[in-house]
């Protein structure tokens, strides 16, 4: 059984794909909530290419259409950029920031935080715009394995995945997610 952003520590193994709608609406209620005590104008939503960007965006739709929205690319950065190289698929794998990143607070969006790397190489394209007051991670799934000192504050899910397991997020055409679990 899974634990909806529940603590760090408090993980457990998944049998079966989450359900991404069920997922989503949890990591929705929990944005919300610390959007509510934030001076309108002051956050912006930021979302990590690819699946980061598709949860991103629906965020900002259903929470906060006046904030400032933002794309980013972690390619550049990435500590294995000779053996992955871009994997941008045209414009939609681009950085797209235009407002001031500057003092901002911003809140960085992803789907599945696993070893925290993406996370790393994210700040660091996030810094080349300027940088910001404070940076909050939410994600769909924080799946455990941690490699370096990242900490998801916003989690619509903690669990954790056996070894060989990924999860994947897709987007129906009609912009619902699925979440399917996969061997590596």
């Amino acid at each position: 059984m899974t634990m909806p952003h529940s603590s760090p520590s408090a993980h457990s193994p998944v049998l079966a794909a989450p359900d991404a709608e069920a997922v989503y609406a949890d990591l929705k209620a929990i944005v919300a909530a610390r959007l509510a005590g934030a001076e309108p104008g002051s956050v912006a939503i930021v979302g990590i290419h690819t699946g980061g960007a598709w949860v991103a965006e629906r965020l900002h739709r259903d929470l906060c259409p006046q904030a400032p929205l933002g794309f980013l690319s972690s390619a550049f950065h990435r500590d294995d950029y000779s053996e992955r190289g871009l994997r941008t698929r045209g414009e939609a794998g681009k950085t797209s920031i235009d407002f001031a990143v500057e003092d901002a607070h911003i809140v960085l969006v992803d789907d599945v935080l696993f070893t925290g790397r993406t996370v790393r190489a994210a700040i660091n394209e996030l810094f080349d715009y300027g940088r910001p007051r404070s940076v909050e991670l939410a994600v769909l799934v924080d799946r455990g394995g941690r490699q370096l000192p990242v900490h998801a504050a916003l989690a619509g899910l903690r669990t954790e995945l056996t070894p060989g397991q990924s999860l994947r997020l897709k987007r129906e055409a009609d912009g619902r997610f699925v979440l399917t679990l996969e061997a590596r």
